[in-house]
């Protein structure tokens, strides 16, 4: 009797094609192949690697191409930043005497947990909004060194901004070591809480969400934060990519109205 063929299909090939997660990695006795072993040590050295690496602020200010100004948080080095959150969302000392102003929106631009992410798709994200915000009065950019989320409300509590967007590197993955986040609040001060923020995640060029994508939503919150006077989560992220602004707002104005109208 015949034994039957060995099957060379790879019954996981078309989920594989789809997603980075890994999945169908196979066997090798007790453990996973060498292929799959080695991928998986690499993308946690680079993981690692992420965590730890320091922003290159020349590189950065020439890649934004934008006046900028750099600080640094409360945070003495990496290792009492890793260790001590709070330390990165306080600022090391004020700025200088005149730099509050009338200023509608500030970016600031941290390190976070990945400064890989903040060098790959920050300046992508700031060189696709700079187009969207005709009329806004912006101010230099903010390069926080060891910052986390909240470092945005006493910056821009301290230059007079009426919204921030904080862009930072979010927590590298086995998948991910280059993902950005944008974090917008609208009057940041000391004190704000999370839910009163709005988040976009997962910007990253190719397998997130693209930077030109993260773009025109960031312009339309921004849009709908100065329109309605507040951010988090009762401002919801409505928008479908239309490239019909107007449209879009139309529908955000239906649908906040009838928010409004249930709670009377």
């Amino acid at each position: 009797m015949a034994e039957p063929p060995l099957t060379t299909s790879d019954p996981f090939a078309a989920l594989r094609r789809a997603t980075t997660a890994r999945v169908g990695l196979g066997r090798a006795g007790q453990g996973l192949p060498t292929a799959p072993m080695l991928a998986f040590q690499l993308a946690h050295a680079r993981a690692r690697d992420a965590v730890h690496a320091g922003l290159n602020i020349r590189a950065l200010q020439d890649a934004i191409g934008m006046p900028s100004l750099v600080i640094h948080s409360a945070a003495p080095d990496r290792a009492a930043y890793l260790q001590n959150p709070e330390l990165g969302r306080r600022m090391e000392s004020e700025f200088p005497a005149g730099m509050h102003g009338e200023h509608d929106l500030v970016f600031v631009i941290a390190d976070g947990l990945s400064a890989t992410a903040v060098h790959a798709q920050a300046p992508l994200v700031l060189n696709a909004l700079a187009p969207r915000l005709t009329g806004w009065r912006i101010a230099p950019v903010v390069i926080a060194q060891q910052g986390r989320v909240a470092i945005g409300d006493p910056i821009g509590e301290a230059l007079g901004a009426r919204v921030v967007v904080v862009l930072i590197g979010e927590r590298p993955g086995l998948s991910a070591a280059d993902s950005l986040g944008a974090y917008i609040t609208w009057e940041p001060r000391i004190g704000r809480r999370d839910s009163e923020r709005n988040c976009i995640s997962n910007i990253r060029a190719p397998d997130g969400l693209s930077p030109d994508h993260a773009a025109q939503k960031i312009a339309w919150l921004l849009g709908e934060a100065r329109r309605l006077g507040f951010t988090g989560v009762e401002l919801k992220d409505r928008f479908d990519g239309s490239s019909d602004p107007g449209r879009v707002a139309q529908a955000s104005a239906l649908a906040d109205k009838a928010m409004l109208k249930g709670r009377v």
